[in-house]
């Protein structure tokens, strides 16, 4: 073997998509020193992920990159349903999270685009992607990871990080090398995505959807007018010459009656839908992120989204054992937490995305006569909407049944996601999620805060943020001078009706848990 051991790794991260990246991005900001490697010589430049989601959003204004990402995106406006050639409804998104997040909305940001400004992060502090370098093998040895890379000039080298991550998408060899299992399976239609350059009245940068006998046709309008991403199925007959389709083996049909005017079409690629989640998304020192643990049909929006509530997840507990801040036992709550929200979405993305493909009668008649009489009054609905905007934008996520999730405060568990209200800091207006950007432990209180308290953090180096009680916090469920231990990914670790500073003891000491400040 060529080359020379390199042991001052914390985690080797194997892919650069976007899971890859932002594993990355949180990993260096918690100090940790990582290696991310990528087999291809270049960042992708199609892709068919486009939905930012507002809970990436909150978790990416933790690390200073909310405020680019929705400059460089679009906002949902409003999507426009169309049945069988006609327009049938036609509902207005607006600020459907209004009162909820502070990015009540969902953004088209396009994953290629996405990768290039992760990756642009990475190199201001410091992080190179490592092209054509590719894992080998690697395997458990001696409290570390030995694993064998291979360079772009061919020699191998050896490398031993304390972890490896596989965010290797679909076909992971981190995955195949743990011999993990990844149950599933692949539906019958063949799909293409196309980024054109059109015009035509639905060209208008609103999202419509088109549904008819046996076709299916999104529109997602990009940031430039006249730009937009395509995505539909492919006619039955030419799906069987998968390897050699091209736009010109597209049906039209659908695209005429929409009224789309295909000036140009930049670039152009067929897929086939997978669902499936990993047996396990850990063994050992290594574990499995995004795609190399869960994929599943584009419907909502939700895969990317996913893989990066993957990387933010495991990157604080990851940096905290690293640091020697919590016992090794910590990692073990990874996989229960993002293994059952997977199994969930898989299951009713499967469902939906079925009702949008099956040729079935029953199928058939739902989606052409009753899902266009449905959309309009049930999105009129604010109950409906929330919902909606809840499920959709992941903000309902939650870690109820973790282990590292205890007690219940108002209407919030141990486990949620942190409400989001507005609140006084320092006399100037601004909301709770302002302190989350110090990615580390932390007390709430809303309302008064007792003695003990105080003692407590000051004992613990705890940060105490303290909020001047205001009606709406009791709207979102909190409770008036309740006490609740917030992790550093803004999720409620502890939920204390009493207040009491010995809850909060407890909690830290049973799981070994020291904070960074």
């Amino acid at each position: 073997m060529n080359g020379s051991a390199t042991r001052d790794t914390g985690v080797l991260i194997v892919g650069a998509g976007p899971t890859g990246l932002v594993l990355a991005l949180w990993l260096t900001r918690l100090g940790v020193r990582v290696r991310i490697v990528d087999k291809t010589a270049e960042p992708g430049t199609t892709s068919r992920a486009l939905a930012v989601q507002a809970r990436t959003l909150e978790l990416y204004n933790q690390v200073g990159l909310a405020e680019e990402v929705i400059a460089r995106g679009r906002k949902m406006i409003a999507v426009n349903l169309w049945s069988a050639g006609k327009k049938a409804a036609r509902a207005i998104f607006g600020d459907m999270g209004a009162g909820f997040s502070p990015f009540p909305y969902a953004l088209i940001f396009p994953q290629d685009e996405h990768e290039r400004l992760l990756i642009d992060r990475l190199d201001e502090v410091g992080v190179q992607v490592e092209r054509q370098t590719e894992l080998l093998s690697f395997e458990d040895a001696d409290g570390r990871v030995l694993a064998r890379l291979k360079r772009p000039d061919g020699t191998e080298e050896t490398c031993e990080p304390a972890y490896i991550a596989g965010c290797d998408g679909a076909h992971s060899t981190v995955r195949e090398a743990l011999e993990i299992g990844f149950p599933g399976g692949v539906y019958h239609h063949l799909f293409y995505v196309a980024d054109v350059e059109a015009s035509g009245a639905t060209m208008n940068g609103e999202l419509h959807v088109a549904l008819d006998r046996t076709d299916f046709l999104a529109v997602f309008p990009l940031k430039s007018d006249g730009r937009a991403r395509l995505i539909g199925t492919v006619r039955e007959e030419s799906a069987q010459q998968h390897d050699n389709l091209s736009w010109n083996d597209v049906s039209k049909r659908v695209i005429e009656w929409i009224r789309i005017d295909v000036k140009r079409v930049n670039w152009f690629s067929t897929y086939r839908v997978h669902h499936r989640v990993a047996a396990h998304f850990r063994k050992g020192r290594a574990f499995l992120i995004g795609d190399a643990a869960h994929i599943h049909s584009p419907v909502g929006g939700q895969g990317m989204n996913t893989g990066i509530g993957d990387a933010v997840n495991l990157s604080w507990k990851l940096a905290a054992v690293v640091h020697g801040r919590a016992d090794a036992s910590l990692l073990e709550s990874y996989e229960p937490e993002r293994i059952a929200f997977a199994r969930r979405l898989v299951a009713t993305t499967d469902q939906a995305f079925t009702g949008v493909t099956s040729s079935g009668a029953i199928a058939r008649f739902i989606r052409l006569h009753t899902v266009p009489l449905l959309v309009r009054p049930l999105f009129a609905i604010p109950m409906m909407r929330h919902y909606m905007f809840r499920t959709v934008s992941q903000t309902a996520v939650n870690y109820r049944g973790s282990s590292l999730s205890a007690g219940r405060a108002g209407m919030v568990h141990g486990g949620d996601r942190l409400p989001w209200v507005r609140a006084k800091m320092n006399g100037v207006d601004k909301d709770n999620f302002a302190a989350l950007t110090s990615l580390d432990w932390q007390v709430h209180v809303y309302g008064d805060v007792s003695p003990d308290i105080h003692g407590l953090c000051d004992q613990r180096k705890l940060a105490l943020r303290v909020f001047p009680w205001r009606s709406e916090m009791r709207r979102a469920g909190l409770r008036r001078n309740a006490v609740y231990l917030v992790r550093p990914d803004g999720y409620v670790a502890l939920a204390d009706p009493e207040g009491n500073a010995s809850a909060i003891t407890s909690y830290l000491d049973m799981r070994k848990i020291i904070p960074m400040k």
